[in-house]
C-alpha cells in the first residue's frame, strides 16, 4: 500500500501528464475551454499512465531475456529532455517498420557530438529533436546491433515510453534500471500502478 505522500507525488506526475496531454489536443484539435477542461479530468481520474509492452529482448540484454518479456511502460507525453534522460531504457517506434516497437538505451540527445570508434568516419553533432539509441547487449557486435550505430539518428518524437519495470518470467523480474532522476520520478508510479500479477497474466498469454 503506498503511503499518502508517494499519492501525492503520483497525482502530481498525473496532473501534470494530463495536462500537457490536452494542451497538446487542445493545439492539435482547437478545442473550447469546455472541452479541455473535460479532456484533462478524463486523462486525471480515469486510466493510467502506465501500460505493458511484450517483446524479445536479445539486444537489450541483461535488462531483457532473449525470450519474451512483459515490460511496465511510463507514457511520455512529449518525447523531450523534460522527460527523458540519458541512460533511460525507451521505448520507440523502429525506424524502418512504424507499426514494431523498440526497447533501446537512450545514449544521447540532441546538441551532443558523436564521434566514431573508426577514423574513416567525421564526428557529427545531433540536430534538434534527434536523439542515438544502442542496445545493451555488449556481446553483439557494434556493426550487428539494431540500433543507431546501423540506422542512425532517430526523431526524439518516435519515443512513446520508458520502460520502468520488467518481467522475464514469474520468478524473474524487477525495476529497469534507468537515470538516476527518471528513476526519482517513477518511483511514485511503480508504487501506485504496478501491478506483478497482472503483468504475469499478460505474460502467460503471449
Amino acid at each position: 500500500m503506498a503511503s499518502i505522500s508517494t499519492w501525492f507525488r503520483y497525482m502530481a506526475h498525473k496532473l501534470e501528464y494530463s495536462l500537457t496531454l490536452s494542451l497538446k489536443s487542445h493545439r492539435r484539435e482547437k478545442l473550447s475551454d469546455r472541452e479541455l477542461i473535460q479532456v484533462i479530468f478524463k486523462n486525471l481520474f480515469h486510466g493510467k499512465i502506465t501500460y505493458l509492452h511484450s517483446g524479445k529482448g536479445v539486444e537489450m540484454s541483461p535488462t531483457m531475456a532473449a525470450h519474451e518479456n512483459t515490460l511496465l511502460v511510463r507514457k511520455i507525453p512529449i518525447a523531450n529532455t523534460r522527460y527523458m534522460y540519458v541512460g533511460d531504457a525507451v521505448v520507440l517506434k523502429d525506424p524502418n517498420n512504424s507499426d514494431k516497437y523498440l526497447v533501446r538505451r537512450l545514449a544521447a540527445v540532441e546538441g551532443f557530438e558523436m564521434v566514431s570508434g573508426d577514423t574513416k568516419e567525421d564526428p557529427f553533432v545531433l540536430e534538434k529533436d534527434q536523439c542515438w539509441v544502442v542496445a545493451e547487449n555488449k556481446e553483439i557486435k557494434p556493426k550487428e546491433a539494431y540500433d543507431s550505430r546501423t540506422f542512425g539518428p532517430v526523431s526524439t518524437a518516435d519515443i512513446v515510453g520508458r520502460a520502468i519495470y520488467c518481467l522475464r518470467t514469474a520468478v524473474d523480474h524487477g525495476p529497469v534500471r534507468n537515470s538516476h532522476t527518471a528513476m526519482g520520478q517513477d518511483s511514485p508510479i511503480l508504487a501506485v500502478e504496478l501491478d506483478v500479477d497482472e503483468m504475469a497474466k499478460n505474460h502467460k498469454a503471449q
